[in-house]
């Protein structure tokens, strides 16, 4: 299984629209990446795990399953990159490939060094916009060729049973 580690205020830092809209509100900022990283996960087949600091707040450590993923608060006194590391360690193994997004460059270094994989924050960024652009398309192919049929039929039999269905004959 392919195992998606995300360092959330890392990653919110490192992209321009998370970056804009922390300035007004980090709440928003966080469930935007979180709304983002679902489709990901939906799209991908990976399993996403999504970290953030909490490094500084006392008691808040908590895991929540959002959009079937997990998000992670770390625990007092403990740092997201501290967390991530230790993800790692748990989880990878010769059935789980581990890949961390960051762009923390020591984090990338450290995290290498257990087995996992890098996924920088513009890689990832550039994924997630692929993705987007392939669920556009197959959301529009789906329009245009309306609801597949169950039986193949001609188009003058399909077209004689869309009169009927509207009562044009």
């Amino acid at each position: 299984m392919n195992i998606l580690v995300v360092d959330g205020y890392n990653i919110i830092g490192a992209w321009e629209e998370l970056k804009r809209l922390k300035i007004e509100d980090i709440g928003q900022a966080r469930d935007q990446l979180i709304e983002w990283l679902a489709d990901y996960q939906a799209f991908s087949g990976m399993r996403v795990i999504v970290v953030f600091d909490a490094y500084y707040v006392r008691g808040i450590e908590s895991r929540q399953k959002e959009y079937q993923m997990e998000i992670i608060y770390t625990k007092e006194n403990e740092t997201a990159d501290e967390c991530i590391e230790r993800l790692v360690k748990e989880l990878k193994n010769v059935l789980n490939q581990v890949y961390v997004a960051t762009s923390d460059y020591a984090e990338q270094r450290t995290i290498f060094g257990r087995g996992a994989l890098r996924k920088p924050a513009r890689e990832l960024y550039t994924e997630m916009n692929t993705i987007d652009r392939e669920i556009t398309e197959k959301i529009e192919e789906t329009k245009q060729n309306g609801r597949p049929v169950k039986i193949p039929l001609k188009k003058d039999v399909l077209d004689t049973f869309e009169k009927w269905r509207r009562g044009d004959m």
